[in-house]
């Protein structure tokens, strides 16, 4: 089993990003979503989330095996996408990934990572259920995350009752914020 490492990405590792997502998506065929498995990323939008250092890589022998892209949304550190390429699936490089970010959110004073995702499919709610995460009710979604799945639902093949939004609070001294804030789930900006 070879050793993967996490480094930032660079611009040169951006078609590389864009071709694991793509090889990535493939596997939305066998739940019946072609839409989503034939979707392409803009590589546009991965290079700006590069230059603004809010995109990581893990690495095995020099190749990118899998990507994550963050941002900030309602002050929370949010997962953009995450990929890993099917011929490294299986090794916890997702996990590792998601791991990554968390701790760069925690770093950043941030009181938990969000994202959204799939309710039905197997690698996406169940998954990140696994790794700690929860369902935010809808009156717990912030205004930038309620954006993000507006917009997300524009798109093909993203049936928007089909998916959700999931938090993770980080254990340290923001995280009492979140819990703290009331029904909202955010921190009163007032």
């Amino acid at each position: 089993m070879s050793a993967y490492s996490i480094r930032s990405a660079k611009a040169e590792d951006v078609a590389r990003l864009v071709q694991v997502e793509i090889e990535a998506g493939q596997l939305f065929h066998s739940v019946q979503m072609p839409l989503v498995a034939g979707d392409e990323p803009d590589p546009e939008v991965l290079a700006a989330a590069v230059d603004a250092g809010r995109a990581w890589v893990a690495v095995t022998e020099g190749a990118v095996a899998g990507y994550i892209s963050a941002e900030v949304l309602d002050d929370n550190a949010h997962i953009a996408q995450v990929s890993v390429a099917p011929e490294h699936a299986g090794r916890r490089i997702g996990q590792r990934l998601i791991d990554h970010v968390e701790a760069w959110g925690r770093r950043d004073g941030r009181a938990a990572t969000t994202l959204t995702t799939f309710r039905d499919v197997p690698w996406n709610e169940p998954y990140y259920r696994r790794l700690g995460y929860r369902i935010l009710d809808d009156d717990e979604v912030g205004p930038a995350l309620a954006r993000v799945m507006e917009h997300e639902a524009m798109l093909p093949g993203l049936d928007a009752s089909r998916r959700c939004a999931m938090v993770k609070t980080n254990p340290g001294p923001g995280w009492s914020r979140l819990r703290d804030a009331g029904r909202s789930g955010y921190p009163d900006r007032s």
